[in-house]
């Protein structure tokens, strides 16, 4: 099985518990071919650099997928036809980065310099 990581946006009108739940249906769909999902991190709602469909902001998710490359493409294949995502893109990989992605990572890093300033 091949290394895949494979990030999703999603409208910015739907709820974080519906891009949760797309998450959840992919990680479904992938397991019921064989793959398996090594990591789901939801980056929650972020500003897109240019609209995409008339929407100023998307719903990020990156999964971190071992799974046959026939899974994969029917994965791309549903997330074509649903109307709740705006874009994705699947990269092949040597090997997955199971550590927190840079996004999350930096966002850890700002909530613990916001707890360790003095309240005045």
């Amino acid at each position: 099985m091949a290394l895949y990581e494979h990030v999703v946006i999603s409208r910015q009108d739907i709820s974080p518990q519906q891009a949760e739940a797309l998450n959840d249906t992919l990680k479904h769909l992938i397991e019921e071919g064989g793959g398996k999902v090594a990591k789901i991190e939801y980056w929650g709602l972020r500003n897109l650099t240019f609209r995409i469909k008339k929407n100023r902001k998307g719903h990020y998710s990156l999964l971190s997928i071992d799974a046959p490359s026939d899974i994969v493409k029917e994965m791309e294949r549903q997330l074509s036809i649903n109307e709740d995502v705006l874009r994705y893109m699947t990269i092949r990989v040597e090997e997955l980065d199971l550590e927190l992605s840079p996004v999350l990572a930096r966002r850890d890093r700002d909530r613990e310099r916001r707890d360790d300033a003095p309240q005045f």
